[in-house]
């Protein structure tokens, strides 16, 4: 089972994910979605979590190229020495190239967990959601799959774009990659504010489309 901590870090208040494989003898790898700023607190977060002692291999996802999302990212890497990733058409505007381009289909592992890398277009080119099915987290949480979006998905719709074709390329990837797949019990983790679901969301996309943001 995996453990999944949660800290909200700097001036924009972003989200961080933490998932630890440290239970019980585990293997100690982890994955932290988004090193967005704080080094010090998400170092002290993965100490707490999973000490060095017991600590395995360590991956950084980092869910778009926005500078709120990676201003902790060099830093958390060279103390840690985790590999990094972000999808493959903002790789190269993040501030520390990433070790791994992600793509859509794609799969990152923590332990003998996997996640599913998602490309959601839009909001950056490169923009990803990882989903981690049920079956990983222990208790209640377990029932249920759990999708980090990043920036692409709030309570409330879909993130912010910059021209008329962003938006539309990013309600079609929402529309087709995640509603079109996922059970309305799927917990969404966006990169700010609070949790939603598949199902709290569903009923409003053709709001969403409509409006046009």
């Amino acid at each position: 089972m995996l453990d999944l901590r949660t800290v909200s870090v700097g001036p924009m208040d972003n989200r961080c994910y933490l998932l630890t494989d440290g239970r019980d003898g585990a293997s100690g790898a982890w994955l932290l979605v988004d090193a967005a700023a704080e080094p010090e607190r998400l170092l002290a977060l993965l100490e707490e979590a999973l000490p060095t002692a017991q600590r395995g291999e360590g991956l950084v996802v980092t869910t778009h190229r926005h500078d709120d999302h990676t201003g902790a990212l060099a830093q958390v890497a060279a103390a840690t020495g985790a590999t990094t990733a972000a999808g493959d058409d903002d790789a190269d505007a993040i501030p520390l190239a990433p070790d791994r381009r992600l793509k859509h289909g794609d799969v990152v592992t923590v332990g003998a967990h996997e996640l599913g890398v998602t490309a959601l277009r839009g909001h950056t080119p490169g923009s990803v959601a990882l989903l981690l099915p049920p079956g990983a987290l222990p208790g209640p949480d377990g029932e249920v799959g759990h999708l980090f979006t990043g920036d692409s998905l709030f309570p409330g719709g879909p993130g912010k774009t910059w021209s008329p074709e962003d938006f539309t390329s990013l309600m079609d990837d929402l529309e087709e990659r995640v509603f079109a797949v996922l059970p309305d019990s799927t917990v969404v983790h966006p990169g700010h504010g609070e949790t939603t679901t598949i199902g709290a969301e569903r009923p409003r996309l053709g709001e969403y489309r409509a409006r046009g943001w």
